[in-house]
């Protein structure tokens, strides 16, 4: 009765930020962004508030691709014979 040695792949599906670490990043640093732009509009810089704001639409943007592209590569192929 020996202990039975997980998957690794059974263990990257209970950790799926090891996949793929760059999609927590994305998301801090849209978060960042978006707070340095709330932060400008409140002190009266609306300029760069409308600069900020469109860079972190650029990065959410970037980290949904990240997403998606994670999503894919490591998915199901449908059409794959099995």
């Amino acid at each position: 009765m020996g202990a039975v040695e997980p998957n690794l792949e059974e263990l990257l599906e209970g950790k799926k930020r090891v996949r793929n670490p760059l999609v927590p990043v994305g998301a801090l640093m849209t978060a960042g962004v978006l707070t340095a732009g709330l932060i400008s509009f409140r002190q009266g810089n609306s300029r760069l508030g409308q600069v900020l704001m469109r860079a972190r639409v650029v990065v959410q943007g970037a980290t949904v691709a990240l997403m998606v592209g994670t999503a894919y590569y490591y998915g199901e192929n449908p059409w794959k014979a099995r």
